[in-house]
């Protein structure tokens, strides 16, 4: 199969993209191109916490959507940020990890007759892509674990997936006092926003490593060689099918060549960087505007 044949082209390399990518290409049977409009997450504030205060609201990194004017606002408009790089959202957003409530899910089987919308169905699904921080010990020999974990803990949560979910190193002695008086006023404490229950008061849990932010992308492997990535603010991408393949025709006229370069450039897991083929066509009608084809075997697009 050469450089331009895929199995898999997944469009969009956000927070469902980039996942998709991760477990596609995991076994090293298929080759996956996921192409992103987005510039690499090579911007520094996407990797520092309080970093979302300048990416959200930043053409860099948010498509910088607002909402329809809304009559129980008076009119006004709210800003919808929406992730413009590798990552999407999970790449712009405050990091914390909120799954919802149990009910919430059960109301969506009950309208949609999907039973797997059902929060015992999904959980599975949260387990799978978590790496949770209180179960790092659960893999360490007994003396040297941090502390027993309960069994109820274990059936909701997981460890080794690509989300990796940490305790926040932040706290405020108002946040602190806070907590204290809404225990005195009956409200519990807890340290688990994702049991299906919200009710309580306590710190969230974030998605981070160590302090630093930690986007959907950051769990694909550097050395894996089934999946190539292509990134570009401006491209604009055309997909053709037939029975047997699937066509991707994407084109930039943002930077001319070298736009075209960075489109082209299918990233190996060695860090090398192949150089276009000089067979790229030129339109006619623009000396900026360039275009190239990767053709899929059809097995399926995501």
């Amino acid at each position: 199969m050469s450089d331009t044949q895929f199995d898999y082209i997944i469009i969009g390399g956000g927070t469902a993209g980039a996942l998709l990518c991760n477990r596609l290409s995991a076994s090293g049977r298929y080759r996956v191109l996921l192409v992103e409009a987005g510039r690499k997450d090579d911007y520094h504030w996407i990797h520092i916490p309080v970093g979302y205060l300048y990416c959200i609201g930043n053409p860099r990194t948010d498509w910088l959507y607002h909402t329809e004017p809304d009559a129980g606002l008076n009119g006004r408009t709210l800003r919808y940020p929406r992730g413009k790089t590798l990552g999407g959202c999970s790449s712009i957003n405050g990091m914390i990890y909120m799954r919802g409530q149990s009910r919430d899910y059960d109301q969506w089987a009950q309208l949609t007759g999907e039973d797997e919308w059902r929060w015992e169905h999904c959980v599975p699904d949260f387990k799978q892509h978590e790496d949770h921080y209180k179960l790092d010990s659960a893999s360490l020999a007994p003396d040297k674990r941090q502390g027993p974990i309960s069994s109820e803990f274990s059936q909701l949560h997981g460890h080794g997936g690509e989300w990796r979910v940490e305790k926040q190193r932040l706290r405020w002695d108002v946040l602190d006092a806070f907590s204290a008086a809404a225990q005195e006023a009956g409200i519990p404490a807890t340290d688990d926003f994702n049991r299906g229950d919200n009710e309580g008061v306590g710190y969230f849990e974030v998605n981070q490593r160590s302090g630093m932010k930690l986007a959907a992308w950051g769990k694909m492997s550097s050395r894996r060689v089934s999946w190539r990535m292509s990134s570009s603010t401006g491209v604009r991408a055309r997909m053709a099918t037939s029975p047997t393949t699937v066509s991707l025709s994407a084109s930039t006229t943002l930077n001319g060549p070298t736009g075209l370069r960075r489109m082209l450039s299918w990233m190996h897991a060695s860090s090398q960087v192949r150089r276009p083929r000089s067979s790229a066509s030129q339109s006619p009608s623009s000396p900026n505007s360039r275009s190239t084809s990767a053709r899929a075997r059809a097995s399926a697009v995501g």
